[in-house]
């Protein structure tokens, strides 16, 4: 067997030699494809951190590149073909496992920052209230490398290679305006916002923060087409969604984390069980602080995303 008849390994089948670039000027399906190729690999890049596991900060940029495909996919996929929504489907899968982890790398790291402020009295206990959900990470991070190292991933891979070299008939010459697309999701935020009651529920604000990160990734992706005066706008928009996801996603850390605490009250010893107590009091008071910023960071939003459209 030749060097060239050798099967290629999912890495090499999911990137060309070569990265994917457009232009303002080139259509919007070239924009559409070089996106995806782009977090492809940023999703590959990370793989093998998240696999060791050495660095979270490896499994949360992973996340981060497959978000940012599923946010093109959703907007602009018929550009690329009908196997856009398929992949996207699949890439939700993906998302769940990667996510697990994530929402348990999140919570320990921010149980361990709070823990090491108690008093040295309360540290052993506060170890072992941590160790609860190390153990539960493990069991996450089992699940999520048996999902890395499956045929479905690797079939995956290969089918968003597929999508960045496949353009379905005409879709150059079809109109599809990226950054006048940036209305929609805007409009469904705004819409969103407007049918929260004064005192919204928690689990309506994790939504808003979904919606927010989808117009933000479709400003990036708008941003590549640009030129000078929009792009300077577009930037403001996506500077102004990543305050207002950065609200949203304290207040979603802290609900999270003031739940957990409520979970491990019914089996602590007495020692954990106070250590929980406290730390739900601080989630609840940064919940609080954040119920309270909200709306501020949402304005700013609305603001950019109107003056991009004026």
């Amino acid at each position: 067997m030749t060097t060239e008849s050798l099967p290629r390994t999912p890495v090499e089948s999911a990137c060309r030699s070569f990265p994917i670039e457009a232009g303002p000027a080139d259509p919007a399906v070239h924009h559409v494809r070089a996106k995806l190729d782009r977090e492809i690999r940023a999703l590959l890049a990370h793989e093998p951190g998240t696999r060791s596991g050495a660095d979270p900060e490896d499994l949360h940029q992973m996340r981060v590149a497959l978000r940012r495909m599923r946010s093109v996919l959703k907007l602009s996929g018929t550009l690329v073909g009908d196997g856009a929504e398929p992949v996207r489907a699949e890439l939700g899968w993906l998302g769940q496992s990667l996510g697990e982890v994530r929402d348990y790398d999140v919570l320990i790291g921010h149980l361990r920052e709070v823990i090491a402020e108690f008093e040295v009295r309360d540290q052993a206990a506060g170890r072992r209230l941590v160790s609860k959900f190390v153990t539960e990470r493990a069991a996450a991070k089992g699940r999520l490398t048996r999902a890395l190292s499956s045929v479905r991933y690797s079939a995956l891979l290969r089918e968003v290679s597929l999508l960045t070299q496949e353009t379905s008939p005409g879709a150059a010459d079809r109109p599809h305006d990226l950054i006048g697309g940036l209305a929609k999701p805007h409009r469904k935020l705004a819409k969103a916002v407007r049918a929260l009651p004064a005192d919204p529920p928690d689990d309506d604000l994790h939504a808003l923060r979904i919606h927010g990160k989808k117009l933000r990734y479709a400003a990036e992706l708008a941003l590549t087409s640009a030129k000078k005066k929009r792009a300077a706008r577009i930037k403001t928009l996506i500077k102004a969604t990543k305050d207002f996801q950065t609200v949203l996603g304290d207040h979603q850390d802290a609900v999270i984390a003031a739940e957990r605490m409520r979970t491990v009250l019914d089996t602590a010893d007495a020692a954990v069980g106070f250590v929980a107590g406290r730390i739900a009091e601080r989630e609840l008071a940064r919940r609080a602080e954040a119920r309270a910023a909200w709306r501020g960071s949402w304005a700013a939003v609305d603001a950019a995303a109107r003056a991009l459209h004026a």
